[in-house]
């Protein structure tokens, strides 16, 4: 295996970063312009569990930093070099792992986008709720930064499982 990424990983990473960000801030611009027109700009799609909606967030996960666009903005550019980073010089060969890279970059890149053209607010739209309980309203672009976090611990355990089961065996 050598030390750069080769060309499969490149057109695998590049395109999921492609259509993620793309598909996050088109879904963004689209609910948001049908929610403007919809009664109480909120529209239920099953009742009961879940809602589209149309929230800005001036904070991070959790509304963590709220109002605080430079640090929010500092973090996010320092967060995708340093997924860009390990993509081209960590000798990372594993696809699910330049998967999840391409998921965390995508996830950077629309939610950043939006930080920085938006007001400093992040644009969500996907209301889960179970009675009056409701998750905080979110985006694409943080699914995708969730998959990601899950794909990397997926592959971590099971390649700590598979290298306990082969220690073992020898």
């Amino acid at each position: 295996m050598g030390r750069w990424p080769d060309a499969k990983a490149h057109r695998i990473f590049w395109s999921i970063v492609i259509i993620g960000a793309g598909a996050d801030l088109w879904s963004k611009w689209a609910v948001f312009k049908w929610l403007r027109d919809v009664p109480g700009q909120e529209y239920s799609v099953i009742d009961g569990l879940f809602n589209l909606v149309m929230r800005q967030n001036s904070g991070a996960a959790f509304s963590i930093a709220q109002g605080r666009t430079a640090i929010l903005v500092a973090v996010s550019v320092i967060a995708l070099a340093v997924v860009l980073g390990v993509f081209v010089f960590g000798r990372v060969h594993h696809r699910i792992v330049q998967a999840a890279l391409a998921l965390f970059a995508a996830g950077i890149t629309g939610n950043l986008y939006d930080r920085a053209f938006n007001a400093g607010f992040v644009r969500d739209f996907l209301d889960f709720y179970w009675r009056r309980a409701h998750w905080p309203a979110f985006n694409l672009a943080d699914s995708m930064l969730c998959t990601a976090v899950g794909l990397l611990l997926l592959t971590n355990i099971t390649s700590a499982f598979f290298q306990k089961h082969a220690d073992g065996q020898k």
